[in-house]
């Protein structure tokens, strides 16, 4: 009989922030870009917008452990290591926008979406008007109610009336393939909608055309509205032989797929750019960037037109500012909501439906499992498990279960600790920019701090029988 041979155990160790190349590229070019900003960029990005300065001052600060650290120890053995806090930054920090792709992943699939089958519908606008969305971004949030309105229309057509009400889970999309502007909306809507007494009504077929019509009039009206075009301007497009508008629900997640729902969730949240798509920096010293089809890979099940189609090339070569400008574009102000609820699933229907759950019989409203599953908050180390499919808190030298058991966020005590181990690095050098960043534009970025580790994966450690 064959000796099975023990598989080795997979165990992680703290990433180097200074290593990725977006951080080098940040640390070496930030502060020109921030100078030149308004002579070179200004009129094609719009104004200066202090959001992108304290994003990018908080991204430098994300994985290091100068920063602050939470201490894991392991009660059998003694080992430690340190956890070092993230900088919870959107659309500029690929690692923060990972674990919050997770996060909303799990909550949606534990807390909003229904069991029935789901659809993903994309909405796209031409490039003509997409300019207004990049310098008005209040636009954005009414572009999802757009969206909407159309889905819910196309299924009172479907049925003969109304009276059903669609689950939507929106999100707005800054960015194409090239970490080029490009708004439209992905949502994640029910294959169906469901009734007031929350009767689920399935509609296998929508006319797409018909909703393609009403999306179109809908963003015309949303524009006219606010001034952003004239009636010209819209007869004049309506005569397009290509209009430039497109909807897409093709893709069709089943009841029961848990995991393709998970996985389309965190493609339509997922961050602008990805580290692992820019391949360097050529000779000249420009980035070079990738572009696409390992985004199929990634999420096979996703099968946008878009990505299908592709663009005419797979990559783009940038000046190390001008990729600095691409990025920085998608950073969104404070207050800047990502992800809407729509139909049955908007904040108030859940909340209505909560509260009736919660009035029934021999259901108590202070459920002390209800309340503790909605104060409970997925933590860094289920986040890793569900990367790599390994236990971050799996002691490396025993095998055996680790802890946190403080947070140190002193700075003398920080870099006290630091030393004694090794691991205290002086910080570079920052020149101030030479001229006063402009102060024009809203929006600062969310305040506080977590922690998120990043870890590099070892398989080839053998532990002790």
């Amino acid at each position: 009989m064959a000796c099975e041979v023990a598989k080795p155990r997979k165990f992680y160790r703290r990433r180097d922030p200074e290593a990725s190349p977006f951080f080098r590229l940040v640390t070496g070019h930030f502060e020109e870009f921030e100078r030149v900003y308004s002579s070179r960029y200004q009129t094609r990005y719009g104004f200066w917008r202090p959001v992108i300065r304290r994003s990018i001052d908080k991204f430098l600060k994300c994985g290091d452990l100068r920063e602050g650290f939470a201490r894991v120890r392991c009660d059998d053995c003694g080992e430690e290591f340190f956890v070092a806090f993230s900088c919870r930054q959107r659309s500029c920090c690929p690692s923060c926008g990972e674990k919050r792709a997770l996060l909303l992943g799990h909550r949606l699939t534990t807390e909003v979406l229904a069991p029935v089958p789901h659809r993903q519908w994309v909405f796209t606008i031409p490039k003509r008007l997409r300019i207004y969305f990049r310098y008005d971004r209040k636009l954005l949030g009414k572009l999802c109610r757009a969206a909407y309105e159309a889905v819910r229309e196309a299924f009172a057509d479907a049925v003969g009336d109304d009276v059903i009400s669609p689950g939507m889970v929106a999100t707005i999309q800054t960015f194409g393939d090239l970490i080029n502007w490009h708004s439209h909306v992905h949502a994640i809507v029910t294959e169906g909608g469901f009734t007031e007494g929350g009767h689920f009504v399935r509609i296998a077929y929508v006319d797409r055309q018909r909703c393609l019509s009403v999306w179109q009039d809908k963003v015309f009206d949303l524009l006219l509205r606010e001034e952003k075009i004239s009636e010209d301007v819209v007869r004049s497009m309506r005569q397009w032989t290509h209009s430039g508008f497109s909807i897409d629900n093709s893709l069709r997640i089943e009841a029961n797929d848990g995991k393709g729902i998970q996985r389309l969730i965190e493609y339509v949240s997922r961050s602008p750019f990805s580290l692992a798509r820019i391949i360097g920096l050529n000779p000249d010293g420009k980035v070079i960037y990738r572009a696409g089809k390992a985004e199929c890979q990634s999420y096979p099940e996703v099968g946008h037109e878009e990505l299908k189609a592709g663009i005419p090339r797979n990559f783009q070569v940038f000046a190390p500012l001008d990729f600095l400008a691409e990025v920085t574009q998608h950073i969104p102000n404070k207050g800047e909501h990502q992800i809407r609820y729509f139909g049955w699933y908007s904040n108030k229907k859940r909340g209505c439906i909560a509260k009736k759950m919660t009035a029934g019989p021999g259901i108590s409203p202070e459920d002390p499992d209800a309340m503790l599953r909605k104060q409970c908050r997925m933590h860094w180390a289920a986040l890793i498990r569900m990367v790599y499919e390994v236990d971050p808190l799996l002691c490396p030298k025993c095998g055996g279960t680790m802890r946190i058991i403080s947070f140190i966020e002193q700075d003398e005590v920080i870099r006290r600790i630091l030393t004694h181990c090794g691991l205290w690095k002086d910080p570079p050098a920052r020149p101030p920019p030479a001229i006063p960043p402009p102060e024009q534009g809203p929006g600062h970025p969310e305040d506080g701090r977590d922690f998120m580790p990043d870890y590099t994966v070892f398989e080839d450690v053998q532990y002790p029988d």
